[in-house]
């Protein structure tokens, strides 16, 4: 007994990842994915190890276990993947308060933000 399988979303050459909570504004996170879209994935991960941005390295994290998706999951080449799609949702955000002069408050709004990468299998041309 029990649910039906669900029915996939995705083509038989891609594969994905997704990594919530990420403790950064989308704004920030959606410089990095629009850096590593529609590059191959040797490239991609290079850039986001040299990267000086604090987030990279969850960025690569989460492209490293879209690749082992595709290789372990669905038994796609990894030297023959590119990244189709990176995109960044909103989650939630913590809204804190900080004393100000004269008796007012400061908002500070600490926002989290989610990742999505999918790898496509590409054929190489000669």
């Amino acid at each position: 007994m029990g649910k039906p399988p669900r029915e996939r979303t995705l083509k038989d050459n891609e594969a994905r990842a997704v990594k919530r909570q990420l403790r950064t504004s989308p704004q920030k996170l959606n410089l990095l994915a629009s850096q590593i879209r529609g590059q191959k994935v040797e490239r991609a991960l290079a850039d986001l190890s040299f990267s000086p941005k604090r987030i990279a390295r969850e960025v690569k994290k989460t492209l490293e276990s879209a690749v082992a998706n595709a290789e372990n999951n669905h038994g796609l080449d990894t030297d023959a993947l590119v990244v189709s799609e990176a995109f960044v949702g909103k989650s939630l955000v913590m809204k804190r308060f900080r004393a100000r002069a004269r008796g007012r408050v400061g908002r500070i709004v600490k926002p989290f933000s989610s990742l999505t990468i999918v790898v496509r299998e590409v054929e190489e041309t000669a």
